[in-house]
Protein backbone atom coordinates (compact mmCIF):
# COMPACT_ATOMS: atom_id res chain seq x y z
CA UNK A 1 0.00 0.00 0.00
CA UNK A 2 0.92 3.58 -0.89
CA UNK A 3 1.91 5.55 2.10
CA UNK A 4 2.32 8.81 0.16
CA UNK A 5 0.23 10.21 -2.39
CA UNK A 6 2.30 11.96 -5.10
CA UNK A 7 -0.79 13.85 -6.26
CA UNK A 8 -1.79 15.21 -3.48
CA UNK A 9 1.61 16.23 -2.33
CA UNK A 10 2.32 18.23 -5.85
CA UNK A 11 -1.25 19.78 -5.73
CA UNK A 12 -0.20 21.36 -2.09
CA UNK A 13 3.44 22.18 -2.96
CA UNK A 14 2.20 24.22 -6.07
CA UNK A 15 1.26 27.00 -4.35
CA UNK A 16 4.07 27.14 -2.25
CA UNK A 17 6.15 26.96 -5.15
CA UNK A 18 4.01 30.05 -7.02
CA UNK A 19 4.53 31.77 -3.55
CA UNK A 20 8.21 31.52 -3.25
CA UNK A 21 8.75 32.66 -6.95
CA UNK A 22 7.30 35.58 -6.06
CA UNK A 23 8.96 36.56 -3.06
CA UNK A 24 12.22 35.79 -4.69
CA UNK A 25 11.24 38.00 -7.60
CA UNK A 26 10.23 40.63 -4.80
CA UNK A 27 13.61 40.83 -2.68
CA UNK A 28 15.74 40.59 -6.02
CA UNK A 29 13.67 43.93 -7.56
CA UNK A 30 14.46 45.62 -3.98
CA UNK A 31 17.89 44.77 -4.12
CA UNK A 32 18.38 45.77 -7.61
CA UNK A 33 16.37 49.13 -6.75
CA UNK A 34 18.51 49.66 -4.29
CA UNK A 35 21.86 48.60 -6.17
CA UNK A 36 20.26 51.50 -8.59
CA UNK A 37 19.71 54.59 -6.75
CA UNK A 38 23.20 54.08 -4.79
CA UNK A 39 24.96 53.97 -8.08
CA UNK A 40 23.28 57.03 -9.59
CA UNK A 41 24.35 58.43 -6.19
CA UNK A 42 27.57 57.63 -7.08
CA UNK A 43 27.95 58.60 -10.25
CA UNK A 44 26.17 61.90 -9.51
CA UNK A 45 28.68 62.67 -6.42
CA UNK A 46 31.80 61.47 -8.22
CA UNK A 47 30.60 63.65 -11.89
CA UNK A 48 30.23 66.54 -10.09
CA UNK A 49 33.18 66.74 -7.32
CA UNK A 50 35.71 64.69 -9.58
CA UNK A 51 37.10 68.16 -11.21
CA UNK A 52 37.45 69.95 -7.75
CA UNK A 53 39.14 66.91 -6.28
CA UNK A 54 42.90 67.63 -6.09
CA UNK A 55 45.81 68.32 -3.78
CA UNK A 56 44.60 71.74 -3.23
CA UNK A 57 41.64 70.84 -2.15
CA UNK A 58 42.95 68.38 0.14
CA UNK A 59 45.33 71.65 1.66
CA UNK A 60 43.28 74.25 1.39
CA UNK A 61 41.57 76.34 4.21
CA UNK A 62 37.89 77.26 3.85
CA UNK A 63 37.29 80.15 1.23
CA UNK A 64 34.16 82.47 -0.39
CA UNK A 65 36.12 81.64 -3.53
CA UNK A 66 34.53 77.74 -4.64
CA UNK A 67 38.07 77.29 -6.73
CA UNK A 68 40.33 77.82 -3.49
CA UNK A 69 38.12 76.13 -0.91
CA UNK A 70 39.59 73.01 0.66
CA UNK A 71 38.70 70.56 2.94
CA UNK A 72 42.19 70.38 4.92
CA UNK A 73 40.64 71.95 8.62
CA UNK A 74 37.63 69.88 8.52
CA UNK A 75 39.55 66.51 7.68
CA UNK A 76 41.82 67.35 10.67
CA UNK A 77 38.97 68.26 12.50
CA UNK A 78 37.12 64.67 11.90
CA UNK A 79 40.41 62.96 12.85
CA UNK A 80 40.28 65.20 16.19
CA UNK A 81 36.64 63.33 16.32
CA UNK A 82 37.70 59.84 16.41
CA UNK A 83 40.38 60.19 18.32
CA UNK A 84 38.00 60.96 21.20
CA UNK A 85 35.27 58.95 20.26
CA UNK A 86 36.80 55.43 19.18
CA UNK A 87 38.55 54.95 22.37
CA UNK A 88 35.49 56.36 24.74
CA UNK A 89 33.38 54.07 23.34
CA UNK A 90 35.29 50.74 22.72
CA UNK A 91 36.44 51.26 26.48
CA UNK A 92 33.15 51.77 28.44
CA UNK A 93 30.80 49.76 25.28
CA UNK A 94 32.66 46.57 25.88
CA UNK A 95 33.49 47.17 29.59
CA UNK A 96 29.66 47.35 29.96
CA UNK A 97 28.93 44.13 27.82
CA UNK A 98 31.49 42.33 30.21
CA UNK A 99 29.75 43.60 33.14
CA UNK A 100 26.41 42.86 31.89
CA UNK A 101 27.45 39.18 30.43
CA UNK A 102 29.91 37.94 32.69
CA UNK A 103 29.16 39.78 35.98
CA UNK A 104 25.82 41.38 36.40
CA UNK A 105 23.07 38.45 37.98
CA UNK A 106 20.20 37.94 36.05
CA UNK A 107 17.24 39.62 36.96
CA UNK A 108 14.63 42.20 36.09
CA UNK A 109 17.07 45.19 36.84
CA UNK A 110 19.57 43.73 34.66
CA UNK A 111 16.71 43.18 31.97
CA UNK A 112 15.78 46.40 32.64
CA UNK A 113 18.60 48.30 32.08
CA UNK A 114 19.51 45.77 28.79
CA UNK A 115 16.09 46.82 27.29
CA UNK A 116 16.96 50.35 27.96
CA UNK A 117 20.03 50.17 26.20
CA UNK A 118 18.47 48.59 23.06
CA UNK A 119 15.79 51.49 22.92
CA UNK A 120 18.33 54.46 23.13
CA UNK A 121 20.13 52.58 19.84
CA UNK A 122 16.87 54.05 18.04
CA UNK A 123 16.82 57.15 19.76
CA UNK A 124 17.28 60.04 17.10
CA UNK A 125 19.95 61.76 17.00
CA UNK A 126 19.24 65.23 17.54
CA UNK A 127 18.39 63.96 20.77
CA UNK A 128 21.97 63.47 22.12
CA UNK A 129 22.51 66.75 20.28
CA UNK A 130 20.48 68.43 22.84
CA UNK A 131 21.78 66.14 25.12
CA UNK A 132 25.23 67.17 24.84
CA UNK A 133 24.55 71.01 24.85
CA UNK A 134 23.55 70.93 28.01
CA UNK A 135 25.76 68.77 29.98
CA UNK A 136 29.52 69.09 28.13
CA UNK A 137 28.64 72.56 26.20
CA UNK A 138 26.75 74.57 28.74
CA UNK A 139 26.81 72.92 32.53
CA UNK A 140 30.39 71.40 31.84
CA UNK A 141 31.77 74.80 30.28
CA UNK A 142 33.60 72.95 27.14
CA UNK A 143 31.96 75.14 24.62
CA UNK A 144 32.54 73.57 20.82
CA UNK A 145 35.26 71.78 22.05
CA UNK A 146 36.84 68.53 20.07
CA UNK A 147 36.47 66.55 23.82
CA UNK A 148 32.42 68.23 23.88
CA UNK A 149 31.52 66.75 20.78
CA UNK A 150 33.57 63.35 20.75
CA UNK A 151 32.03 62.57 24.31
CA UNK A 152 28.42 63.79 23.06
CA UNK A 153 29.15 61.49 19.60
CA UNK A 154 30.33 58.66 22.22
CA UNK A 155 26.85 59.07 23.75
CA UNK A 156 25.36 58.20 20.53
CA UNK A 157 27.40 55.03 19.24
CA UNK A 158 27.66 53.29 22.33
CA UNK A 159 24.65 51.92 22.64
CA UNK A 160 25.75 49.73 19.36
CA UNK A 161 28.97 48.99 20.74
CA UNK A 162 27.30 47.66 23.70
CA UNK A 163 24.88 45.37 22.01
CA UNK A 164 26.92 44.38 19.23
CA UNK A 165 29.54 43.19 22.09
CA UNK A 166 27.39 41.30 24.60
CA UNK A 167 25.67 39.20 21.44
CA UNK A 168 29.54 38.46 20.69
CA UNK A 169 30.32 37.77 24.09
CA UNK A 170 27.07 35.32 24.27
CA UNK A 171 27.98 33.78 20.87
CA UNK A 172 31.52 32.58 22.60
CA UNK A 173 30.53 28.76 22.95
CA UNK A 174 30.34 27.86 27.26
CA UNK A 175 33.11 24.68 26.28
CA UNK A 176 35.75 26.98 25.76
CA UNK A 177 34.54 28.64 29.44
CA UNK A 178 34.06 25.37 31.23
CA UNK A 179 37.36 24.50 29.70
CA UNK A 180 39.74 27.55 30.91
CA UNK A 181 38.01 27.22 34.30
CA UNK A 182 38.92 23.07 34.17
CA UNK A 183 42.80 24.19 34.12
CA UNK A 184 42.32 25.96 37.03
CA UNK A 185 42.17 29.86 35.40
CA UNK A 186 40.35 32.65 37.04
CA UNK A 187 37.19 34.75 35.83
CA UNK A 188 39.19 37.25 34.70
CA UNK A 189 41.41 35.11 33.50
CA UNK A 190 38.83 33.32 31.46
CA UNK A 191 37.39 36.35 30.24
CA UNK A 192 40.84 38.00 29.10
CA UNK A 193 42.48 35.46 27.59
CA UNK A 194 39.38 32.90 25.99
CA UNK A 195 36.28 34.74 26.08
CA UNK A 196 37.84 38.01 24.79
CA UNK A 197 39.98 36.84 21.88
CA UNK A 198 36.98 34.77 20.27
CA UNK A 199 34.35 37.45 20.28
CA UNK A 200 36.72 40.10 19.09
CA UNK A 201 35.11 39.43 15.43
CA UNK A 202 31.79 40.75 16.37
CA UNK A 203 32.77 43.50 18.96
CA UNK A 204 35.12 44.81 15.74
CA UNK A 205 32.11 44.85 13.61
CA UNK A 206 29.83 46.87 15.95
CA UNK A 207 32.71 49.20 16.51
CA UNK A 208 32.50 49.66 12.84
CA UNK A 209 28.85 50.40 12.56
CA UNK A 210 29.03 52.75 15.21
CA UNK A 211 32.13 54.74 14.45
CA UNK A 212 31.21 54.58 10.40
CA UNK A 213 27.59 56.11 11.92
CA UNK A 214 29.71 58.96 14.32
CA UNK A 215 31.55 60.25 11.78
CA UNK A 216 28.74 61.03 8.99
CA UNK A 217 26.24 62.80 11.93
CA UNK A 218 25.80 66.41 11.22
CA UNK A 219 22.56 67.06 13.14
CA UNK A 220 24.04 66.57 16.87
CA UNK A 221 26.77 68.67 15.64
CA UNK A 222 24.95 71.12 14.26
CA UNK A 223 23.08 71.28 17.84
CA UNK A 224 26.10 71.69 19.27
CA UNK A 225 27.15 75.01 17.48
CA UNK A 226 30.21 73.84 15.83
CA UNK A 227 31.06 76.32 13.31
CA UNK A 228 30.66 76.00 9.91
CA UNK A 229 33.52 78.08 8.16
CA UNK A 230 37.09 77.68 10.63
CA UNK A 231 40.21 78.84 9.43
CA UNK A 232 42.91 77.21 11.81
CA UNK A 233 43.20 73.20 12.88
CA UNK A 234 42.54 72.59 16.41
CA UNK A 235 45.89 71.69 18.53
CA UNK A 236 44.09 69.92 21.13
CA UNK A 237 40.70 68.64 22.46
CA UNK A 238 39.80 71.93 24.32
CA UNK A 239 40.07 73.76 21.10
CA UNK A 240 36.98 74.60 18.49
CA UNK A 241 37.12 72.43 15.34
CA UNK A 242 34.75 71.78 12.48
CA UNK A 243 33.94 68.21 10.83
CA UNK A 244 33.81 67.10 7.26
CA UNK A 245 30.04 66.75 7.73
CA UNK A 246 29.31 70.55 8.81
CA UNK A 247 31.38 71.47 6.00
CA UNK A 248 29.75 69.86 3.74
CA UNK A 249 26.70 71.21 4.83
CA UNK A 250 27.72 74.46 4.36
CA UNK A 251 28.79 73.97 1.52
CA UNK A 252 25.52 72.82 -0.02
CA UNK A 253 23.62 75.77 1.79
CA UNK A 254 25.72 78.02 -0.31
CA UNK A 255 22.81 79.80 -3.47
CA UNK A 256 26.73 79.46 -5.62
CA UNK A 257 26.40 76.32 -8.23
CA UNK A 258 30.18 75.64 -7.56
CA UNK A 259 30.02 75.19 -3.71
CA UNK A 260 27.09 72.01 -4.85
CA UNK A 261 30.34 70.72 -6.65
CA UNK A 262 32.83 71.47 -3.63
CA UNK A 263 30.27 69.56 -1.23
CA UNK A 264 30.87 66.44 -3.71
CA UNK A 265 34.37 66.83 -3.85
CA UNK A 266 33.74 66.45 0.39
CA UNK A 267 31.65 64.04 0.02
CA UNK A 268 34.19 61.99 -2.04
CA UNK A 269 36.46 62.27 0.56
CA UNK A 270 34.84 61.54 3.34
CA UNK A 271 33.41 58.27 1.51
CA UNK A 272 37.22 57.83 1.18
CA UNK A 273 37.79 58.22 4.82
CA UNK A 274 35.03 55.82 5.78
CA UNK A 275 36.24 52.83 3.52
CA UNK A 276 39.47 53.48 4.85
CA UNK A 277 38.20 52.46 8.49
CA UNK A 278 35.96 50.25 7.40
CA UNK A 279 38.81 48.19 5.60
CA UNK A 280 41.36 48.97 8.50
CA UNK A 281 38.60 47.03 10.76
CA UNK A 282 37.67 44.30 8.58
CA UNK A 283 41.39 43.51 7.80
CA UNK A 284 41.64 42.98 11.84
CA UNK A 285 38.39 41.34 11.94
CA UNK A 286 39.17 38.46 9.40
CA UNK A 287 42.44 37.79 10.81
CA UNK A 288 40.97 37.16 14.51
CA UNK A 289 38.24 34.92 12.71
CA UNK A 290 41.29 33.01 11.10
CA UNK A 291 42.35 32.48 14.45
CA UNK A 292 39.88 31.35 16.72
Amino acid sequence: MKLINESTILRRMKPRLIKNLVFKFLFMAATIFALLVLGILLYRVITQGIGYLDWQFMQGLPSRNPEQAGVKTALIGTVWLMAVVAPVTLFFGVGTAIYLEEYAKKGKFTTFIQVNISNLAGVPSIVFGLLGLTVFVRALSLGTSVIAAGLTMSLLVLPIIIVSSQEAIRAVPKELREASYGMGATKWQTILRVVMPAAIPGILTGGILALSRAIGETAPLVVLGLPLFLAFLPQSVFDMFTVLPMQIYNWTGRPQEEFHAVAAAGIIVLLTLLIIMNSVAVYIRNKFQKRY
